[in-house]
């Protein structure tokens, strides 16, 4: 029969039905196999159909046309599926028909390149793992790359790991190399898929063993460990790294470096001697600023490949004590009065010392001596307090030196002066300069002048220490002293005869009192007496007595007192041809 491309197209009414039907074949199907037979699977007649790949006979049977190839219309899906569409007139009806293509194992396993090449080192140790290339299968399902295999040897292993479901097989060392006795190694890696026959793919991998520069320099110690002094003076040599190569000539010759990853801290600090791998200070060292350094030295050769060794220092920096410590005034109360109770809180003071351990434990001394004491608080807080009387007119201000002092070896110290002034507060009363005053007045003598000058002091201080002067209210004969006797009130300047008052401005005010006494000189020597102990008598005549430069008219009047107290004389006794009289300055208004 006459084979021909499927293809129909048929005008049909608007009122067709759609039914379809599902047809499994396999890839590589020859071409002419029969597919299905649509017209009976359908009902149909024969009429003329269309699609892609596939022809119909004249009997309806639906045939291949031409190779069909899984792996080139679908690649890796699955399933893989091909649709058609078959349309019949008279009734107008549209069929669907899905072909569901079988992948064959028709593709062998395989790689990109047939032949492969690793150069290794004979100084790599057993369990070195080594990546081989992929192969590649376009097979799906079971038909897909299922194994490798490497070729019997007695140095290699094969092992396959899995990767985003990719097999990746690796090259496993399994005995040490000796270039010496095989310096090279022919292998075959095999990949199999799991079809039924299976099918195979190989690739020559050709392993070259290294005898330039097998051996990596290997530091002696792996983990250094050194304290240092912060006080280590620069130029010091502090640890010396060590690493050995057993190869020889340059693979032999190994230089000292900081590893890449070391931070600037270190490399301002240290420095090392490539040669001799002796590690020195370059910088200062500061315990406070950081006490531990962690860093990797590298050991590397002069090989061709360059191999290298590494490995860690952590060196552990001592604290000196080397920083003082400080006092710190954090409140001052300054003037404080001189009246202050003990206990009264005069400063707040705290002590810190930068270094660590006993050198940054740290103490508050005070001078002794003082009125103030130091009580220790929290947390190297200390008080400053009273703790005796306080005078400011012995000791106007204090200078309380206070030490800190750590608990170095040798201790270090920090003094720092407090100035405290005292307030004056006023309880010192006024002081005469003399405890009596005695004033001889002449029976002539002019009225108004200044019989005397008093003076008095005060140690306190300010307003305490300003003085006025005044006369204590008192009177003679029922007439108040102040209406005859008058005293400057700032210079003490006195005019009359009277006790006499000398008062400051304080808060209180505070006085002193002295008494004045005078004598009216007759024919003898004055008699000593006080107002409290004389008094007037019946007048017995005037005394002529003018005033010049009178302040107010004034008179005199003179009585004759009978009885006398005399040193070494009887009360009472009378003396021959001796008048006594007394004079009181008094005003009267004439």
């Amino acid at each position: 029969a006459m084979r021909t491309p499927l293809c129909a197209s048929l005008s049909l009414p608007h009122d067709g039905r759609k039914s379809t039907i599902r047809y499994t074949i396999p890839e590589e199907l020859n071409v002419g196999s029969v597919v299905g037979n649509i017209a009976k699977d359908f009902g149909l007649g024969i009429p003329e159909l269309y699609d892609r790949k596939l022809r119909i006979a004249s009997d309806g049977e639906l045939v291949v046309n031409e190779r069909i190839d899984r792996e080139e219309l679908c690649g890796e899906s699955v399933p893989c599926m091909l649709p058609l569409e078959v349309i019949v007139e008279h009734p107008l009806q549209l069929h669907r028909i899905d072909i569901d293509i079988q992948d064959l194992n028709d593709n062998s396993p395989s790689f990109l390149t047939n032949e492969r090449f690793f150069k290794i080192a004979e100084s790599i140790t057993a369990g070195a793992k080594f990546t081989m290339e992929s192969a590649h299968d376009p097979d799906v399902a079971s038909n897909s790359l299922r194994s490798y295999s490497v070729s019997d040897n007695d140095t290699f292993l094969l092992n396959v790991k899995t990767q985003d479901g990719t097999k990746i097989p690796e090259l496993v060392l399994k005995t040490s190399l000796d270039r010496e006795k095989k310096a090279v190694h022919k292998l075959v890696l095999t990949a199999v898929d799991g079809g039924n026959p299976a099918r195979s793919g190989t690739s020559e991998i050709t392993v070259i063993v290294l005898d330039i520069n097998d051996n990596a320099p290997q530091f002696e110690i792996q983990f250094y460990d050194v304290s240092v002094a912060e006080n280590t003076p620069v130029g010091t040599t502090v640890l010396n790294v060590r690493a050995t190569d057993s190869d020889q000539g340059l693979n032999g010759v190994i230089e000292y470096f900081f590893a890449d990853q070391t931070p600037d801290t270190i490399m301002s600090l240290l420095d090392v001697d490539f040669n001799t791998g002796d590690i020195t200070i370059k910088g200062q060292l500061d315990y406070e600023q950081i006490h531990l350094h962690k860093f990797d030295m590298m050991a590397k050769d002069k090989g061709n490949p360059q191999m290298e060794g590494q490995c860690s220092i952590k060196i552990k920096i001592a604290d000196v004590n080397d920083n003082a410590p400080e006092n710190i005034i954090t409140s001052l109360t300054s003037p404080i009065p001189e009246n202050s109770s003990p206990g009264m809180v005069i400063a707040l003071i705290s002590a810190k010392d930068l270094d660590g351990g006993e050198n940054g434990k740290v103490k508050l001394i005070m001078t002794p001596g003082s009125p103030f004491t130091l009580k220790p608080s929290v947390s190297n807080h200390y008080a400053l307090l009273t703790n005796g009387p306080l005078d400011r007119e012995t000791f106007p201000e204090y200078y309380v030196v206070i030490t800190a002092v750590d608990s170095g070896y040798p201790p270090l110290s920090t003094k720092k002066t407090v100035t405290v002034e005292i307030l004056d507060v006023n309880y010192n009363p006024p002081v005469f300069s003399q405890p009596s005053y005695t004033v001889y007045v002449k029976e002539n003598g002019t009225p108004a002048s200044i019989l005397r000058s008093v003076s008095a002091s005060d140690t306190d201080m300010g307003e305490n220490a300003k003085i006025s002067y005044s006369i204590l209210d008192s009177k003679v004969q029922d007439v108040s002293v102040s209406s005859y006797m008058y005293i400057n009130s700032d210079n003490g300047s006195i005019y009359s005869m009277h006790s006499q008052e000398a008062k400051d401005h304080g808060s209180p005010s505070l006085s002193s009192n002295a008494i004045f006494v005078s004598w009216t000189r007759m024919t003898m020597p004055p008699l000593l007496f006080t107002p409290p102990l004389s008094w007037p008598l019946s007048p017995i005549g005037r005394c002529p007595g003018p005033l010049k430069q009178a302040i107010s008219p004034l008179r005199y009047r003179q009585w004759t007192q009978t009885r006398a107290i005399m040193p070494g004389f009887p009360i009472g006794w009378q003396r021959p041809q001796t008048r006594l009289c007394s004079v009181w300055i008094f005003t009267q208004v004439r």
